[in-house]
């Protein structure tokens, strides 16, 4: 398969099933909102080392936020449940609870489990906090120096997508990260995804365990490091001297499917040589995204 003379390998990114809570947030300026939606989900790249993963969905207008101000819509990923609502506290109570104007939303009111956030983070109040019940939810008012600070009190969550992905291989760097940048931009504000890494994009792909460190989880993925290329088992074709990958989590696989369909197309440009994906053989992840699949046109992983 063919995309304007990009190579779509045939392979497919496996990905893992997690678990996600969503979480909205809403500040007096657009600018408050996405500032506090930075700050949670910062060093939230990788279940590796973070031990979480999380993305602003997608920007908020006032008219779907529950309290008519602007807003950041925020997927939030862990590998287990008992630590969404750890990461959740702990983050909110530092990023949120401290950034002026803001209020914080359960985002996923149908999520068959919830998270006591709230309910956690009140006590900040020291006593001084208040609740109120409205349309069946609990809200909490946590006096801060500036004013309150509203929460709800639970969060749900639900099973989640993590670890879809796509690798370009280009010619050189310059074409490889035009490609990503205009994948990236594809898939912003797409329902349901996140790209956690920095500005969408990972240079240092990575490999389960070591062939020299048998303390490391993940090491370099050197089958797909153009400088080892006479080193190692390459993978990679005459012709490519740099790859970048796009890691993509969500809410379930057919958004991540969607979203790498848009951003598998954008990234097919001049100095593209293939578009590939990383997996384990279909091994670890029961989520298998075929990129030949979803670029004819199937909505869901296999």
């Amino acid at each position: 398969m063919l995309v304007r003379g990009v190579l779509i390998e045939d392979t497919f990114a496996e990905a893992f099933t997690m678990r996600v809570a969503r979480l909205v947030i809403t500040g007096g300026t657009p600018r408050w909102a996405r500032e506090a939606g930075l700050k949670l989900t910062g060093f939230a790249t990788s279940v590796i080392g973070c031990k979480c993963e999380a993305g602003i969905e997608r920007e908020l207008s006032e008219t779907e936020t529950p309290d008519g101000r602007p807003g950041v819509s925020v997927l939030f990923l862990t590998m287990d449940k008992e630590s969404l609502p750890q990461q959740l506290i702990s983050r909110i109570g530092q990023t949120v609870l401290t950034c002026p104007t803001t209020a914080c939303f359960d985002g996923l009111p149908d999520g068959p489990d919830r998270l006591p956030v709230g309910k956690a983070l009140r006590v900040f109040g020291d006593g001084f906090q208040g609740s109120k019940v409205i349309g069946g939810k609990r809200y909490w008012r946590v006096p801060v120096m500036e004013g309150e600070f509203l929460v709800e009190e639970t969060f749900g969550m639900q099973k989640g997508v993590g670890g879809g992905n796509f690798l370009i291989l280009a010619r050189d760097a310059d074409a490889a990260l035009a490609a990503a940048e205009a994948a990236v931009d594809a898939m912003a504000n797409h329902p349901g995804v996140v790209l956690p890494f920095p500005g969408g994009v990972v240079r240092s792909g990575s490999k389960v365990g070591s062939k020299r460190y048998k303390k490391m989880v993940a090491t370099t993925n050197d089958a797909f490091c153009p400088t080892l290329r006479a080193l190692t088992e390459s993978q990679l074709p005459e012709g490519v001297n740099s790859v970048l990958e796009i890691v993509l989590d969500g809410t379930d696989a057919p958004a991540i499917a969607a979203a790498m369909r848009l951003g598998i197309d954008a990234a097919c440009r001049p100095g593209v040589q293939a578009i590939t994906a990383g997996n384990y053989g279909g091994k670890l992840g029961p989520h298998h995204f075929h990129l030949r699949r979803i670029m004819g046109g199937e909505s869901q992983a296999a």
